[in-house]
């Protein structure tokens, strides 16, 4: 027989539900690792007095009980585990295992026994079932009833609300109530918060991010106050799990975390997370209420009755002191920017990811912590938005997949190094599958055929950090031709003269040499199927002599007052002169901005006719002169008027003159005048 002897899918109650994790017997203790919360309970060898090996419902169990009135239970043995336990408990712990039956017969009458932390309830000399006194939340009394509520379980589909015990008079002892001699044994060892006496230090006014607001901290000898205005939260010291202490990204401010199980409620949310937010330059003067002698004896020197410093150094100093639990910080990991942790985002929510030396943590909405033992396997991914950035995700072994997304490009080298320290499964998608029946949940390293992968990775990290200079890697990637030469390379395929000149020159190259050229030019040929550069210069030409399209009211307002502002703000710029002139159309009215648009656009019409008539005169005149002095030679003998018919076809033709004065721009400048006082309207 070994030195140790480790049992697998071992089982724990806890309020009501079955907790797995891992139970090992050695020579110096008995250990047993939960696999939800990773909490140990280690029990000293030499403290055990008490063994037995009884029938349950998840097969055989044990129960051990310590010198100091502790009770351990365990269950999901197999009965040919008893011989090797039995036979190791007397080498090595010198207590004997004994078998103990239970009673199954269903009877509610029997004896109440407390025996340490339990409530046994015996028939005639078995046990038929016991109660966890830590269990209980409240205790309430009647004429001969003792009422008992238990503390729920978020985790359990059946809980157990309360349990009544009916306790019969004695005749024997009447000086004491019998009923009020059950409540008393049980409240001494229920978990009944009650704040009896003063607190031992109080914090005033801390901002807690979880719950959110400002609560005042009493600190008491068993249990955490916290007072706020709209809510209170009483937290026994049994329930903190864990303790952090968080730098800031800023290095201004400090986090400090309290994990806890069960959580804190409030209503139908579930606080998992207590985290408090700490400015570093706060400083504050503490002082303990109790006397240098108690505080001497009770914290061992943990704590002085006169304490100063910051004030997150206060507070996770005397939370260490009394909930006796180590404070995790962060490790030897830097980011990019030589920052402790990772901005990322988790459930559309920004936050900071801590790799700690032992798990993951990310605060704080929702937090998160992740233990490297219950993670089966990581995964880099390519960020679903932007190339710039990426996803970090973690599966663990019950399933769960946790994805942290929009990580900086910048910090994958640092986060991959430090997955790869840890030694902990890098998998992609395509892989996921085959890799789960290689985990050994006693292993943290890595299987020798993910090396090649690993390697891959890394080297597809350092590429990515060579090319951070670039905004776009998508764009130079596929980029890589010379779009000038290409299109000098198409012409000469098409022109004229490409046959010719390789005719000419066949002579003299090898017949190697034009094969290469004519796959080549085939090559080009495909890639240009596509004629874009002749269809941009079919573009519709402007007519010159179409009307223009009309400006808005505002611009023939402001061609109108540009001079009129110019001359009252002497010296004024051509950027504020547009600045002024919006500032002034705003202030106009719907109807001066009409009366004035009017104005303005009649004025504009004369102008634009009288100029545009003055061009057609001249060139009428023109085509007048040319009519008399190039074409009189070609005319017929029939055409020759006489001075009378010649006066009076001057005649008709000036006035045919006048009737054809610029219809286009009357036109044009009558439809602008329409299309303007349907817009203002």
């Amino acid at each position: 027989m070994g030195d140790t002897l480790e049992f697998n899918e071992i089982y724990q109650e806890v309020k009501g539900s079955w907790n797995d994790g891992r139970l090992r017997f050695s020579k110096q203790n008995v250990v047993y690792k939960s696999s939800k919360t990773g909490k140990v309970d280690s029990i000293p060898a030499s403290e055990l007095n008490l063994a037995q090996w009884r029938r349950v419902c998840l097969g055989h169990g044990i129960k051990l009980g310590t010198s100091t009135g502790h009770v351990y239970k365990y269950d999901g043995f197999r009965d040919t585990d008893l011989e090797k336990i039995s036979e190791f408990f007397k080498a090595n712990y010198k207590v004997e295992l004994t078998e103990k039956d239970m009673c199954v017969k269903g009877w509610n009458w029997g004896t109440a026994k407390f025996s340490g932390p339990l409530l046994s309830f015996e028939v005639n000399d078995n046990t038929a079932f016991e109660i966890p006194l830590s269990n209980v939340s409240q205790c309430a009394t009647g004429k001969n009833e003792v009422t008992l509520e238990f503390h729920q379980n978020d985790d359990t589909e059946v809980s157990l609300m309360e349990v009544r015990f009916y306790v019969p008079p004695s005749q024997s002892d009447e000086r004491q109530d019998p009923v009020e001699a059950f409540a008393q044994n049980v409240l001494s060892k229920a978990d009944v918060i009650q704040a009896t006496g003063d607190a031992v230090c109080i914090f005033k006014e801390l901002q807690c991010l979880t719950p959110r607001g400002r609560y005042d901290i009493r600190i008491y000898p068993t249990f955490l106050h916290l007072h706020g205005k709209t809510f209170d939260y009483k937290i026994p010291y049994t329930t903190v799990l864990r303790l952090f202490l968080l730098p800031h990204k800023d290095q201004r401010q400090m986090f400090f975390v309290i994990s806890l199980d069960p959580p804190i409620k409030q209503g139908q949310t579930r606080y998992h997370f207590l985290i408090l937010l700490f400015s570093k330059e706060e400083d504050v003067s503490l002082t303990l209420n109790m006397s240098e002698e108690d505080v001497e004896r009770r914290f061992e020197g943990k704590l002085s009755k006169f304490m100063s410093g910051s004030l997150y150094e206060m507070v996770s100093r005397v939370m260490k002191a009394l909930v006796n639990r180590k404070i995790t910080v962060p490790g030897n990991f830097q980011g990019h920017s030589g920052a402790q942790c990772i901005t990322c985002s988790y459930k559309a929510s920004s936050g900071l990811l801590y790799p700690l030396e032992r798990g993951f943590i990310y605060v704080h909405k929702p937090p998160v912590h992740l233990r490297f033992e219950e993670i089966s396997c990581v995964n880099f991914a390519r960020g679903t938005t932007t190339t710039r950035s990426f996803d970090f995700e973690i599966e663990t072994k019950q399933g769960n997949q946790y994805t942290f997304s929009s990580i900086e490009r910048e910090e994958y080298g640092k986060l991959f190094d430090f997955v790869n320290a840890k030694k902990l499964n890098i998998k992609n998608r395509g892989f996921k599958e085959g890799m789960k029946g290689n985990i050994d949940e006693y292993s943290d390293s890595d299987d020798d055929q993910h090396d090649a992968y690993l390697e891959r990775m890394k080297a597809e990290g350092k590429i990515r950090e060579e090319g951070n200079d670039s905004d776009e890697s998508d764009g130079e990637s596929d980029e890589s031709f010379n779009p000038g030469e290409e299109d000098e390379e198409i012409a000469e395929e098409y022109d004229s003269n490409a046959s010719a000149s390789d005719s000419s020159e066949g002579g003299e190259e090898s017949e190697d040499e034009s094969a290469k050229k004519k796959k080549a030019k085939k090559a080009k040929v495909v890639k240009e199927k596509k004629e874009r550069k002749p269809r941009k210069e079919q573009k519709k030409q402007k007519d010159a002599g179409g009307p223009k399209r009309p400006m808005s009211a505002y611009m023939l307002w402001l061609n109108s007052s540009r001079e009129r502002i110019k001359s009252d703000n002497p010296g004024i710029s051509i950027t504020e002169i547009s600045k002024k002139a919006g500032e002034m159309w705003r202030q106009l009215s719907k109807d001066e901005k009409q009366v004035r648009v009017k104005r303005n656009c009649f004025s504009f019409s004369k102008k634009s006719g009288g100029k545009k008539d003055d061009k057609k005169r001249k060139s009428a005149g023109a085509d007048k002169d040319r009519e008399r002095g190039g074409n009189d030679s070609f005319k017929s003998r029939e055409f020759i008027e006489t001075s009378e018919e010649s006066s009076s076809d001057s005649d008709h033709k000036s006035k045919s003159k006048r009737k054809k004065v610029n219809p286009v721009t009357v036109n044009a400048v009558i439809r602008q005048n329409r299309l303007r006082l349907f817009l203002i309207e």
